[in-house]
């Protein structure tokens, strides 16, 4: 009986996610860059922006 498992190798997939992982990385950094710290969109922010655009709504409703 052999006692070594079996062989990791690095496959398609792996290259993939890494490849993906390095892109949003990238991206996200240009963006904080280009657009500031203070101007990031966050899922924070656009919770309240769906607030406000509900509330907006429900005032020209009423």
């Amino acid at each position: 009986m052999s006692t070594a498992g079996p062989h990791d190798t690095i496959g398609l997939t792996t290259i993939s996610r890494t490849v993906a992982s390095l892109a949003v990385n990238v991206v996200h950094t240009v963006e904080r860059a280009v657009v500031g710290e203070a101007r990031m969109r966050t899922a924070r922010g656009n919770a309240w922006e769906a607030v406000c655009a509900d509330r907006a709504r429900a005032d020209q409703r009423a």
